[in-house]
């Protein structure tokens, strides 16, 4: 079992890694929370799988459990699903006493997280993620969220959850997209600070990771630990965990979320963001080459799909990380090395 501790002024919380863990849940959530009534949202997914299991695990230990269950997927972070879920919420009778249980992906976690942070203004949480992706990242900082049709994450806030489960056995039953999804977002790590760690990640191959998920899941939540206790409101150096975004989340957004996972588009977004300051003097030779090549290992194609320019511009100018004209991408002087560069949207275009 591996235990990473989240050490903030306020809300510090615990990263519980380990294979197997699923069975333990009860006990876990006993040591953060004394009440009886859970309310687990999840997706039907993640429910046809594991929700029977769980449900039982919990009602068995005592637990008064009830479901809220989704469509799976990037539009379910909506406030249509969302109003849905307060609905639920009022109907199960919740109090600021009981608990949200977030059991999925990062869409489940982020909605549910956002639920949890606004009705009746704010009750716990839990994050119990399904998916690679939020194994290694979304479940963890505190940010929580939902989209609208302008762009990604544009309602949210800062909201810890009580304590974050990570069971990396659940990732067998992932199916292999997502698999390739969530190492888009392990080697980002990787890329803005930890050369050793991209290295073993280059000795390693789609078909072999099993073996290797707590390794990686660790590394990546101990990475993010460091950025999260700096920079908990995402106002300085955490900024650099969104490398490769800027572009991502344009391309997520341009497809209307139904042609690339999060995922694909970041691993989209890392490489031609290296291209381009690698081609402008910024980037070491040969670095946006390396991650192409360790992408597409993993599966994760780097082609920039055909777009137009000035649309992607406007997606761009839409993203929460605009402030006042100006907006702060991540480059990279080399593997493992990472900073932030403020610039106008007048330059924007020379990185598309």
């Amino acid at each position: 079992m591996r235990n990473i501790k989240i050490n903030l002024d306020k809300n510090s919380y615990d990263i519980i890694i380990k294979k197997n863990l699923f069975d333990e849940v009860p006990l876990f959530i006993k040591q953060v929370y004394s009440g009886k009534k859970v309310i687990v949202v999840t997706d039907k997914n993640v429910q046809n799988i594991y929700g029977k299991m769980l449900y039982e695990n919990l009602s068995q230990n005592g637990f008064e459990v009830y479901n809220i269950v989704l469509e799976p997927g990037e539009k379910s972070k909506s406030f249509d699903t969302l109003q849905y879920i307060y609905t639920k919420l009022i109907e199960y009778k919740v109090t600021r006493t009981d608990l949200i249980i977030a059991f999925g992906g990062g869409v489940v976690g982020d909605i549910a997280g956002f639920s949890a942070s606004t009705y009746l203004r704010g009750i716990p949480f839990v994050q119990i993620p399904t998916t690679l992706l939020a194994q290694v990242d979304s479940s963890i900082g505190g940010k929580v969220a939902v989209d609208l049709p302008q762009g990604k994450n544009l309602v949210g806030s800062f909201y810890n959850p009580k304590i974050v489960l990570i069971d990396t056995k659940l990732l067998k039953t992932l199916p292999q997209r997502f698999i390739k999804d969530g190492m888009a977002e392990v080697i980002k790590y990787a890329c803005i600070c930890d050369n050793g760690f991209f290295q073993y990640l280059n000795s390693l191959h789609l078909n072999n990771l099993q073996n290797h998920f707590e390794e990686i899941v660790y590394t990546c939540c101990d990475i993010k630990k460091i950025f999260v206790e700096h920079d908990e409101r995402d106002k300085g150096k955490r900024m650099i965990l969104n490398f490769g975004h800027t572009i991502g989340h344009a391309i997520e957004s341009y497809f209307n979320y139904e042609t690339f996972t999060h995922g694909e588009a970041v691993a989209k977004g890392m490489y031609q963001m290296t291209l381009a300051s690698e081609r402008i003097g910024i980037t070491k030779h040969d670095t946006a080459q390396n991650i192409k090549k360790i992408l597409e290992i993993f599966g994760l194609n780097c082609d920039f799909p055909t777009m137009d320019k000035q649309k992607v511009i406007d997606k761009i100018k839409s993203d929460k990380k605009n402030l006042s004209g100006i907006i702060n991408i991540i480059q990279l002087k080399e593997i493992g090395s990472a900073f932030i560069n403020s610039i106008g949207f007048n330059s924007i275009e020379k990185y598309l």
